[in-house]
């Protein structure tokens, strides 16, 4: 079987590739710690991951709750999740595709985001601020704040003191 490309063929084909790959693809890796605590009832907390840009509406990048409840009950206590409640929670449906994922154990919970897909927006060069909280039922609430600045890459890291341990970010192209 032979196939032969025209020149209009190839032009076709180079500008689906270019539509296919992103010039140059945004990662950013994230680390969340999730510390195991020696207490009477332990319940998995809640988390919510959120991207702020200045001048621009949060972005809501995952959200780990308990969404296999029935009839959505799990629902009831995002909003323990003050932080992240207030500036784009009351406003999403949920589960969100994309965004919504189960608990997560202690320990460290590794999440990748990529620019232009899922929840992630491509982002334009400026300051950002990745910030992370942690609610959870019969203990308390935790939040911390990485600021970066897109597209210098780099790392970031902070440490949680109760609800949240070590969390690390990582940027790159």
């Amino acid at each position: 079987m032979q196939i032969r490309l025209t020149g209009l063929t190839l032009t076709a084909f180079g500008a689906t590739g270019m539509l296919a790959v992103p010039a140059a693809a945004q990662t950013l890796d994230l680390t969340v710690t999730i510390p195991r605590l020696t207490v009477a009832e332990y319940h998995r907390p809640y988390v919510a991951i959120w991207l702020e840009k200045e001048g621009a509406a949060p972005r809501t990048l995952a959200v780990w709750y308990d969404h296999d409840m029935k009839a959505n009950e799990g629902t009831k206590w995002l909003r323990d999740v003050r932080q992240w409640w207030r500036v784009s929670g009351r406003s999403m449906k949920f589960p969100a595709d994309g965004v919504t994922g189960a608990t997560r154990a202690p320990g460290a919970n590794r999440i990748s985001f990529t620019g232009g897909r899922g929840a992630m927006p491509t982002l334009s060069p400026g300051n950002y601020t990745l910030v992370v909280e942690a609610a959870r039922e019969v203990g308390g609430r935790e939040l911390v704040r990485l600021p970066f600045a897109w597209p210098a890459g780099g790392t970031a890291s902070a440490n949680g003191t109760s609800e949240l341990g070590a969390v690390r970010l990582t940027i790159r192209r």
